[in-house]
């Protein structure tokens, strides 16, 4: 199985508001970027969607280390709020409904053939590779308004 590391980010200018996403692929030391913007959105949204594109890339199953400075969708993939919501029928433990049901439903579909290990990461901090996405991605909301 292929060893990749996919480094993702999004950002939100305004919550909600315009967005963007960015997802760096590493392999065997070459690196592909992937990004794109949405006009409204929310910032969890933007950092769930750029994991999903970064996995939806991948070709081939894949062992994956997957950075990502997102409390959001780190803790509710290593902390089992995922599969918790799953099991009650996509509502969280206080019975809300789970937000961006949709995205981790395709986030499901998309990880399933892999062997995914979820690291988070300090946002802002000395990671290269997440400081890159993050300038990716803010700079995609600026494509925005051109």
């Amino acid at each position: 199985m292929k060893k990749v590391e996919i480094y993702t980010d999004g950002a939100c200018s305004g919550n909600p508001g315009a967005g963007g996403w960015c997802a760096i692929l590493i392999y065997n030391g070459v690196t592909k970027t992937l990004s794109g913007y949405n006009k409204s959105t929310t910032n969890n949204r933007m950092e769930l969607f750029a994991i999903i594109q970064g996995l939806a890339a991948l070709k081939e199953p894949c062992s994956v280390k997957l950075y990502s400075d997102s409390a959001y969708a780190i803790n509710a993939i290593n902390q089992g709020w995922l599969s918790g919501w799953q099991a009650s029928g996509w509502k969280t433990a206080d019975k809300k409904e789970v937000k961006n049901v949709d995205l981790w439903k395709d986030f499901l579909l998309k990880s399933a053939k892999h062997e995914v290990e979820f690291i988070k990461v300090k946002g802002h901090a000395d990671n290269e590779f997440n400081n890159l996405c993050d300038k990716t991605a803010r700079g995609e909301i600026t494509k925005i308004t051109l």
